[in-house]
């Protein structure tokens, strides 16, 4: 486990940064917060960390984007998805046999969705206005279930 202390934008994003420079193809990141808890922010920061130089933005709307790269970024925003019905219209599970990295926002609407192995990203407001706890944590699920 890795903890993080934000004081602003700019350090959440390099917290993304390092991140992603360790990141590999079929890597899937779980991000867990608020609204406006920079999560997206985050994520900008892994796909810089990645090689990409698009410019990242939420997928809020259009429920994922797409960045080029070494390795490509799969970025999903789940806000707005509530069923199974919902999640199968995303072609979510095709992005699942991707060989590149995805990572989704709001996961706590997809929790029995997520694959056995993945990086959990938790985004907690501090004390002050722009301060964030990021915790990232790599989670095993068969290995858990097995303690």
């Amino acid at each position: 486990m890795v903890e993080v202390i934000s004081n602003n934008a700019m350090q959440t994003e390099q917290a993304g940064y390092n991140l992603g420079k360790s990141l590999k193809s079929g890597d899937f990141i779980a991000l867990f917060g608020e609204m406006g808890a920079g999560k997206t922010t985050f994520i900008r920061g892994v796909a810089e960390g990645l090689g990409i130089t698009d410019f990242v933005s939420s997928p809020t709307f259009s429920l994922v984007h797409e960045y080029n790269g070494s390795i490509p970024l799969f970025h999903f925003d789940m806000y707005r998805i509530n069923t199974w019905e919902d999640l199968n219209s995303t072609a979510y599970f095709d992005y699942l046999e991707s060989k590149g990295v995805i990572a989704v926002e709001w996961c706590e609407n997809i929790a029995s969705a997520i694959p056995t192995n993945y990086i959990k990203v938790e985004i907690i407001p501090g004390v002050y206005l722009e301060e964030r706890r990021i915790i990232i944590t790599e989670v095993n699920q068969l290995e858990n279930a097995c303690n």
